[in-house]
């Protein structure tokens, strides 16, 4: 049945993901993109290349965008977050807690990431600092991460 289907009639969503790091105060990293024409703090990543996996897409982010090879673990969220014509799935993996000499051998690249800090995750629900979308992802990876499960939103929200 899915020859039968034309390529309008489906689903052409870009992938995305990024890593949730955490230091031993399980504070959550925020970077400062500088790749964006917004003011809106980020988590490391972006889009999947062809070819690449979103895990890998994730590793080699973490490399790119803030030097450290650091590990990066299970899934936490996958979110549908089409927004107008674009459809795209993010993926939200679980980062390693980042002690203070992995902090130190942080190198930022300033064609992607300006700065970085860690928040409370109490902080991280400020939309003059973080765009909606990664508000919920961040709302609904924390209790993943605690559960040691994953969570599957829509828009965002989760379902059920």
């Amino acid at each position: 049945m899915a020859d039968s289907l034309s390529n309008s009639s489906t689903a052409r969503a870009r992938a995305a993901a990024g890593v949730l790091f955490f230091d031993e105060q399980s504070r959550i990293m925020l970077v400062q993109p500088t790749n964006r024409d917004d003011k809106f703090l980020g988590i490391p990543g972006g889009y999947v290349p062809p070819g690449e996996t979103p895990y890998e897409t994730a590793v080699r982010q973490v490399k790119e965008e803030i030097g450290i090879d650091a590990p990066v673990g299970r899934l936490l969220v996958v979110d549908w977050a089409p927004s107008g014509d674009d459809e795209k799935i993010v993926f939200v993996f679980e980062g390693a807690v980042l002690d203070a000499e992995t902090q130190r051998r942080i190198r930022l690249n300033p064609e992607s990431t300006s700065g970085f800090d860690f928040y409370e995750p109490e902080r991280t629900s400020d939309p003059e600092m973080l765009m909606l979308r990664l508000i919920k992802r961040i709302e609904a990876a924390v209790p993943a991460r605690a559960a040691q499960t994953t969570a599957y939103l829509e828009h965002g929200e989760p379902l059920g």
